[in-house]
């Protein structure tokens, strides 16, 4: 019980963190992705995660923007999304935030192509789209995405 309260308070406090780096929000683009996933009992879920560019000039996700997700998922009533960015195999970025309608930091579903330890470059991020089943979190489908200098 304390492994979970420890992950959910650093995961908050993260998102709060992405929060506080976000100012301004223009522009929208989509890149897809899609799975299904067998639930318990054999039923079959369908889940989709999708990229939103924000601010984008040119349909592509580069350093200094920012990002969030469209989400949809039968599997599950609050999905979670997480993003890790890397640089040369580093982790220089990482966030999460629900997407469901009473997720209490909205704001947090921006997420900045940016941090301390990641000051300008391209990265390699992968977006998780996952639900917590009382457990562990059960992951529903994944996407990778490049990021321009």
């Amino acid at each position: 019980m304390v492994r979970i309260f420890a992950s959910r308070l650093g995961r908050l406090l993260l998102g709060v963190w992405v929060v506080m780096l976000v100012t301004s929000v223009s522009g929208v683009n989509l890149i897809p992705a899609a799975s299904k996933h067998a639930g318990h009992g054999g039923t079959t879920s369908t889940s989709s995660l999708n990229l939103v560019l924000l601010n984008s000039t040119d349909g592509s996700a580069h350093w200094g923007q920012s990002v969030t997700f469209t989400v949809s998922t039968t599997a599950s009533s609050e999905p979670y999304v997480s993003l890790d960015c890397y640089q040369n195999g580093v982790l220089v970025a990482a966030g999460m935030a629900g997407f469901y309608a009473s997720y209490p930091w909205p704001g947090s579903q921006i997420f900045p192509l940016s941090s301390p330890s990641w000051t300008g470059g391209a990265a390699s991020c992968t977006a998780e789209l996952y639900y917590f089943n009382g457990r562990k979190n059960i992951t529903l489908t994944t996407l990778n995405f490049p990021v321009y200098a």
